[in-house]
């Protein structure tokens, strides 16, 4: 495989080298705001996502995948010309990597993901992550209990996806490996009740992206409406009774079966790759105890929720909900964790569990953790920024628009399936609602198609979170493999029979959805929900007896 992958860069870079020199010359003198390359808005545009999802599928190598999936969507914006190719791949206003890396909301979410390192650092050092662990030992007995264990925590921090998979990734990741759980498996469990948890929860940063996407002029209430897509979003309803069924009845299939059987037998991690070094034996002082993770990890949730609702305008006078509908989720994170950083410092020094050094020593420590999840988001932002240059996101609206005309029927079907490939090819869920919800509000802009509308905006809800589940540049996938401590290449290929499943059934479920709604315009959800979760039951059944 390493000499494939050598032959592959080598090949590679000799056929960009002669693309450039083909295209080579003096640059175009370009306006960043009115220029549009010659494939602008056509299928080409997804060209690069869909070749770094390939190659890292094929290769397992994230890094030099997403790399050649922007450096192929710079040349064809730049028309394959040297210097516009390298200034947009670098200074794009709009895509390039710098671009990317001064934005403060992804600023924000790299200092988020640096702090929380820290703190995992910082509960390790004291002990407190070996203490859980030997608790846990005690009190939960099987497999299946830290299964359901892990989940439930999931299911409980609902307020933000990234923080999330980091939280449940760090307290979780000590007791599934006494019980032999896979680094693999974690990762689904820490995927699954991000996204699918967060996009059902009121009280969410995803839920303010939602309302923030309903066109103002439409006179739909954006957060009402969310409520009303609860029932309706199939898919992540789906997805949650999955994981319940798989965890009880031990029902694992696809490449995760094998990680599934080497971690039984000892092996965690299938292949030999550490992206964060050899974590099994955590270097603690043994001071510390349960406390010393429990604690802080409160301290955490509190803080987080505290600096969300403060940015959201809470303390000035906004309600709770609206507080959250308003926020900034990376500014209330980094404002969060900040506070909780320094809470938690007060703690172990005031439990005398920690010395000051051994805090200092910690921060360069929690760093070094994050750098992996830093470099792939990075670049997952920027391919993200070249698809957009590419104008993916209109070429899709022609043709959800184009569609929508005598096909109301099945739009809800049409949507999702729509929504998963947008997610699944520019790894944005938020950007996939930003597209797609003010479609559907002007296909059913007519009052007695109410019900459509909200079938139809929880189905471009539940397509933009499973495409954004199989996506190997997703922001949500990419955080789950690194609170698992898992490889993401890894985290992908055994998350992707799993989440393809749970579309399935939710296709299903919308298509009924659909053709109850348009026909009988009442509450379908009373009908195509228990058809939805009947229907996964049946189906991992299915796959347990024949598996």
């Amino acid at each position: 495989m390493r000499n494939y992958r050598w032959s592959f860069l080598i090949i590679s870079v000799i056929l960009l080298v002669g693309l450039i020199w083909l295209g080579s010359g003096n640059p175009p003198t370009v306006d960043a705001k009115t220029y549009h390359p010659t494939v602008y808005s056509t299928p080409w545009a997804l060209l690069p996502p869909v070749i770094a999802i390939a190659l890292a599928l094929i290769t397992k190598e994230v890094y030099s995948s997403l790399f050649t999936g922007i450096v192929v969507g710079a040349l064809i914006y730049g028309n394959f010309n040297l210097e516009l190719t390298l200034n947009t791949f670098l200074f794009q206003s709009e895509g390039g990597m710098v671009s990317k890396l001064s934005d403060s909301w992804n600023v924000g979410i790299l200092i988020f993901l640096v702090i929380l390192g820290i703190l995992v650092a910082l509960m390790n050092k004291v002990g407190g992550s070996a203490a859980f662990g030997l608790w846990a030992a005690k009190n939960i007995k099987s497999r299946i209990g830290a299964q359901l264990s892990t989940i439930l925590l999931g299911v409980l921090i609902f307020v933000d996806d990234y923080f999330n998979c980091l939280t449940v990734g760090s307290v979780m990741r000590p007791l599934t490996d006494r019980h032999n759980i896979s680094r693999a498996k974690l990762a689904y469990l820490i995927d699954a009740t991000a996204a699918p948890v967060c996009i059902i929860a009121p009280v969410s940063s995803w839920a303010a992206a939602v309302t923030s996407s309903v066109p103002p002029d439409s006179g739909i209430n954006g957060f009402s409406m969310f409520l009303k897509t609860i029932p309706y979003n199939f898919y992540a309803l789906a997805t949650l009774l999955m994981m319940v069924l798989i965890a009880i009845t031990n029902c694992d299939f696809g490449i995760m079966k094998v990680h599934e059987d080497n971690a039984v037998k000892g092996d965690l991690f299938t292949t030999d790759d550490r992206p964060y070094g050899d974590d099994l034996n955590t270097n603690d002082n043994g001071l510390g105890g349960v406390i010393d993770l429990i604690c802080p990890v409160v301290i955490l949730i509190f803080c987080c929720i505290m600096g969300m609702v403060y940015t959201g305008g809470f303390f000035s006078g906004e309600s709770f909900v609206n507080a959250f509908a308003n926020s900034d989720a990376s500014k209330g994170l980094v404002i969060g964790s900040i506070v909780s950083l320094l809470a938690v410092f007060v703690w172990y020094m005031t439990r005398g569990v920690m010395e000051f050094h051994e805090f200092t020593d910690c921060i360069p420590e929690g760093f070094k953790q994050m750098v992996a999840p830093i470099l792939i988001l990075t670049m997952a932002w920027t391919l993200s920024g070249m698809t957009g240059l590419l104008g993916a996101k209109f070429y899709v609206h022609d043709v959800v628009a184009g569609s929508a005309g005598a096909l109301k029927m099945f739009l809800p079907v049409i949507i999702f399936l729509v929504g998963f490939f947008l997610a699944f090819s520019t790894g944005t869920s938020w950007g996939t609602f930003a597209i797609l919800i003010p479609i559907v509000c002007n296909v059913f802009s007519d009052a007695s198609t109410y019900e459509m509308l909200t079938i139809s905006i929880a189905a471009c809800l539940s397509g933009a979170v499973a495409g954004d589940h199989c996506s190997p540049i997703s922001d949500t996938t990419i955080m789950a493999s690194a609170g698992a401590h898992c490889n993401h290449v890894n985290h992908v290929s055994t998350q992707l029979p799993y989440a393809l499943t749970a579309a399935a059934v939710a296709a299903v479920g919308f298509l009924v959805a659909g053709v109850m709604g348009y026909m009988w315009e009442t509450s379908a959800a009373l009908l195509s929900l228990p058809i939805t979760l009947a229907l996964m039951v049946v189906t991992i059944v299915g796959i347990k007896k024949f598996i």
